[in-house]
């Protein structure tokens, strides 16, 4: 059976950058970092920094008391689907009439419940364990809440580390386009602001020691940069085939992912990429922007940098680049998801944010790099993902046909 083509129809953002598809462009494009101290976690522990979504309140999206009980990553998934859905100007009754699946990717349990229970039985004894561990900690109950919320889907949860959004975007699109359904729901979640694992991210060196200047502390590909700073969030979004009556931000073209094989570093986010566009059928000298994982680290940022030069060579000079990260963060899971949101909304709408925080060129990161936010028109766009354990994963946007974008 031949393929099908696979567009997104709607986006739903949850962000540090803002909530919402008008909020989330208009913060995106602000060359600004929503960076901030965390003072809650205890002092004796040391300084702490993080990208949170502000003010967020689930009961503005939803009547149901439930849903305050759920763990924070379920509520970011979920209020993300519902504006997905409305951004789609679908129904959940239509959505549910289509025969949906729901894909999320989450790479950790629900980190607040399971921090309060330690917390509560270490203080009163066992008797004040809570059994929200075992029925909406697992990853799995994310997916399962939002097709309870259309009343309707099959399933899939994926916990490829920080590749699980995209993951899970690149497996629902090739579901729509094998013929297995004709709508998807699919993006990532994540919640990790919490004493653990801050502390052993802290411990690992994959977040900074110091909340002095905590906006300026996440600066990818800068010659300064040292480790990145974790952040929450989610994106979620409907995938429907080319026939189907509502235009399109962009096509789904190609998708794949690899492990590192520990031979050569940056290995498996090579293969990833080569296969991505082979399987869009696409050249390096095709694609015309790219959203790199850039999570300020200064040995993953120079990494995936030496792997973009060894694919496309000198023609990486021309190709506009961006990390977003230096305005939200690390949002693991959540991080590829937004990032093919972002690029989605960018290719529609013409434009490119800004890489914040990157001031200082490091000659060993020679990309297209800009800390304004760029206004243009690109057809294909690249969107990398690397996590923790060596995964990778690497999905390719392309331009609706005119008749398909969205006026």
């Amino acid at each position: 059976m031949k393929r099908r083509r696979v567009k997104i129809t709607g986006i739903g953002f949850v962000t540090p950058a803002g909530v919402g598809k008008e909020a989330f462009q208009a913060g995106i494009l602000e060359n600004r970092s929503h960076v901030h101290p965390i003072k809650r976690f205890p002092e004796d522990a040391g300084a702490f920094v993080g990208s949170e979504v502000k003010k967020f309140n689930i009961a503005e999206f939803f009547d149901n008391h439930g849903t305050k009980r759920m763990p924070r990553h379920t509520q970011f998934a979920l209020a993300a689907a519902k504006l997905a859905i409305e951004d789609a100007k679908l129904t959940r009754s239509v959505a549910g009439a289509l025969d949906p699946v729901v894909v999320t990717g989450t790479s950790l349990m629900d980190s607040g419940v399971i921090n309060k229970t330690i917390e509560d039985v270490t203080r009163k004894g066992p008797r004040f364990g809570l059994t929200r561990v075992v029925f909406q900690g697992p990853v799995a109950s994310i997916a399962a809440a939002v097709a309870q919320y259309i009343g309707a889907g099959r399933t899939l949860s994926l916990q490829s580390a920080c590749c699980s959004g995209a993951d899970a975007i690149g497996h629902a699109a090739a579901m729509i386009a094998n013929g297995e359904t004709d709508l998807a729901i699919c993006g990532g979640t994540e919640a990790p602001l919490y004493y653990h694992p801050m502390l052993e991210l802290k411990m690992a060196e994959l977040s900074p020691a110091t909340s002095e200047r905590a906006d300026q502390l996440n600066r990818p590909f800068d010659l300064w940069r040292t480790t990145g700073v974790i952040g929450e969030g989610a994106c979620m979004m409907i995938l429907e085939p080319d026939s189907s009556p509502r235009s399109g931000y962009a096509e789904v073209a190609g998708y794949s992912f690899a492990t590192d094989s520990g031979k050569r570093a940056g290995d498996g986010l090579h293969a990833a990429i080569r296969l991505c566009l082979a399987n869009a059928g696409v050249s390096p000298g095709q694609v015309d922007m790219i959203s790199a994982w850039g999570p300020g680290h200064r040995e993953l940022d120079a990494v995936e940098a030496a792997v973009l030069r060894e694919i496309f060579g000198e023609c990486l000079d021309r190709i506009p680049t961006v990390s977003i990260k230096g305005a939200i963060g690390n949002p693991f899971a959540a991080a590829g998801a937004i990032q093919i949101g972002c690029a989605a909304l960018g290719i529609q709408q013409s434009f490119i944010p800004p890489t914040v925080n990157w001031r200082h060129a490091d000659p060993a990161c020679r990309l297209n790099l800009s800390s304004q936010a760029r206004y243009l028109q690109f057809s294909f766009a690249l969107i990398n993902s690397h996590g923790l354990s060596g995964t990778n994963a690497a999905i390719l946007l392309r331009r609706c046909d005119a008749t398909m974008v969205r006026t």
